[in-house]
């Protein structure tokens, strides 16, 4: 199988959150839920099913990318409070193809032209060493919030 991955990225559109949410779901269950408690769960269930944070995306106060490979959407990334990562996940066929970098490009590229001096973000123990290979240190040691264990982290733009 070819490991070149062609896909596109862009700012998500409305008719696209349902997908987008699904695979942030899939993609957490899968590599990450084992690390949290039930509690933690729950809590970004909540998040990424909160009618609240949809509303926000329908206005435009949280944006959303995301990576297509032809119309199937394989990767988010997700912006919050104008320079918190909140959310970030690749499906699992195109893990280690460049999609979570070239969706953090794409960010990085935003908040630029913005004027944005730095992007934070409250990694999951899962992503510690992604978010580190680009650059990314850490503020605080992990701790455990609302059951999900974070490492919050931070990388400098200008």
């Amino acid at each position: 199988m070819n490991n070149i991955c062609k896909y596109e990225i862009r700012r998500a559109e409305l008719d696209e959150w349902e997908d987008a949410m699904a695979l942030a779901w899939r993609t957490f269950q899968r590599f990450e839920a084992h690390e949290y408690s039930q509690e933690g769960i729950k809590n970004f269930l909540d998040f990424i099913s909160d009618n609240a944070l949809r509303k926000m995306f329908m206005i435009h106060e949280y944006h959303l990318w995301v990576a297509l490979d032809g119309n199937q959407i394989i990767g988010l990334i997700s912006l919050r409070s104008g320079k918190l990562i909140s959310l970030l996940f690749v499906d699992e066929k195109y893990h280690k193809q460049g999609v979570g970098r070239a969706l953090m490009e794409e960010l990085w590229s935003y908040l630029r032209e913005k004027k944005v001096p730095f992007c934070t973000v409250n990694s999951s123990p899962y992503a510690v060493e992604f978010y580190h290979r680009l650059g990314f240190y850490d503020l605080s040691a992990e701790k455990v919030e609302a059951g999900m264990r974070i490492t919050p982290m931070r990388k400098d733009l200008f």
